[in-house]
């Protein structure tokens, strides 16, 4: 059986440090939509400890105090430059512990967590501590309740990084002393909670059934105020988002991207109309700047419909090339990175007087499946560019690699292509008669009333080829929209040979 011992004020008053990692199971991960290949760590105030059955204010102004239910780590002996085989030795215990945070605060340390992290009783720990040599720390499980209802419920099985990696990883800088704790991340169901919302955490080793008991936390309303020497509290769209831990909960809508409507339909549309109208369909919105500018495109008419990734490339310093333009720098792994139906977008400045992409990386985007590839700067290797299959748009040839006008800066941000401002998930349509930007949230409605314009032209045109006069024809008075209309109820027939 493991042993336990309570978890008491010796134990606050022991710790030095209170390291905590930001991102460590693997259903946290998916819900961030991020997985770092190695742990990250922040640090908390000593402070913040508390016990069990205590209480946490949410302060006054704010409204996203979240909870994260989390295995603490109490080292018993101390590490310094520690291997993975033996970090475990060093844990004295593990108990459980809540690692409270106020979002509403995240923005003014700027990724220290000072303020959001390090409030009084913002890390309360207990009730009971487990003897760590006793464990298999693979087979530990950690359980969150809010008023009685499960929300959190994790094995360390499914952890991205073992305990034992983190110990020795943070020890490769600093001597982890005995007292330390260590806060080994949270898994998946972290959210908002209230004034007078319980939360109770608990860790049990799975082996014996063996438990640390619930570790009970009440939330309270706070009455002072921030001071106006110091920040206010605010929480952005994502702090909401982070808070509660996705977008619907947080009641924010959804964020479409481009890859979520471009259906067959709405391609089948897209590809049906010219580019010129989509253009005019968007300016009837108020978007008047869509429209990339290059001249060049190896395809010609070939149409391209497909979602942005994005390339930034700043003016060359010789120091920075040197330091970021070498080896496999920011252009290869944006290239590498394509996916099927996806159009690179790089901004160059306009820039003509140095190659932006040349046939080994055109090819390797088409090997991806990459739609296409949209330049405002140099393409080299023009004619071994031409003759590849991916459509590649361009501002000019030039011989020049990267190093004398360009360093490969950035990646999947807004980018300024061809005086056009691009996002990572816009839909572009593009032939050699223009390239049109579309904001995903637009794409559908575009897409439907480009079709009916379509049509309307194609009406249009097919009468003033037989011979009829554009006064009332275009735009169409009421007389010839019955005439339109009539024609689309018989089933839009040949217009040549159709009776008015």
């Amino acid at each position: 059986m493991t042993t336990t011992v309570p978890v008491t004020e010796e134990t606050f008053a022991q710790a030095g440090k209170v390291l905590a990692v930001h991102l460590s199971y693997s259903s946290r991960a998916a819900q961030r939509g991020r997985t770092p290949k190695f742990p990250s760590y922040f640090m908390k105030a000593s402070s913040s400890l508390a016990a069990t059955n205590g209480t946490v204010e949410r302060p006054a102004g704010t409204e996203l105090l979240a909870f994260e239910g989390e295995i603490a780590l109490v080292i018993g002996t101390a590490a310094r430059r520690v291997t993975v085989e033996e970090a475990w030795s060093h844990v004295g215990s593990v108990t459980a512990s809540n690692d409270l945070g106020v979002h509403d605060m995240k923005y003014a340390d700027k990724g220290s967590n000072i303020r959001s992290k390090s409030g009084d009783g913002y890390t309360p720990l207990g009730p009971n501590a487990l003897d760590a040599a006793a464990l298999d720390p693979a087979k530990l499980r950690v359980q969150t309740w809010v008023n009685g209802q499960l929300a959190q419920d994790a094995t360390t099985s499914e952890l991205l990084f073992s305990f034992a990696q983190i110990i020795a990883d943070l020890s490769q800088q600093m001597t982890l002393q005995p007292g330390d704790i260590i806060l080994t991340g949270t898994p998946a169901g972290s959210t908002v909670f209230f004034p007078g919302d319980v939360v109770e955490v608990e860790v049990t080793d799975l082996i014996t059934g063996t438990t640390t008991g619930k570790l009970k936390t009440t939330a309270t309303e706070g009455t002072a105020a921030f001071g106006s020497f110091g920040n206010q509290p605010k929480a952005s769209d994502k702090d909401k988002e982070d808070a509660y831990g996705d977008r619907a909960s947080a009641g924010l809508p959804p964020v479409v991207t481009g890859k979520e409507v471009l259906t067959d339909k709405v391609r089948e549309q897209l590809a049906s109309v010219a580019t010129a109208t989509l253009s005019a369909t968007l300016r009837k919105r108020g978007l008047n700047n869509v429209n990339i500018e290059v001249p060049g495109a190896t395809k010609g008419m070939q149409r391209v419909i497909g979602t942005a990734r994005t390339l930034r490339y700043i003016p060359n310093r010789e120091d920075l090339f040197k330091a970021h333009g070498g080896g496999y720098n920011t252009q290869k792994q944006s290239i590498d990175s394509l996916e099927s139906g996806e159009i690179l977008v790089m901004e160059a400045r306009g820039e003509t007087g140095s190659a932006t992409l040349g046939d080994i990386l055109a090819l390797r985007s088409q090997q991806l499946g990459a739609a296409g590839i949209i330049s405002d700067g140099g393409v080299r290797d023009l004619d071994a560019v031409s003759n590849l299959e991916i459509p590649v748009f361009y501002n000019g040839a030039h011989p020049a690699v990267l190093g004398r006008k360009h360093v490969a800066w950035d990646k999947d941000i807004t980018v300024a292509c061809g005086g056009v401002s691009v996002q990572p998930g816009d839909v572009i349509v593009a032939d050699s008669d223009g390239i049109v930007v579309i904001p995903p949230a637009l794409v559908e409605e575009v897409a439907a009333e480009a079709v009916i314009t379509e049509s309307n032209d194609e009406f249009i045109f097919a009468m003033v080829k037989r011979g009829y006069g554009i006064e009332g024809l275009f735009p169409m008075n009421a007389q010839w929209k019955a005439k339109y209309h009539a024609w689309k109820d018989a089933g839009s027939p040949e217009l040549d040979s159709w009776a008015l």
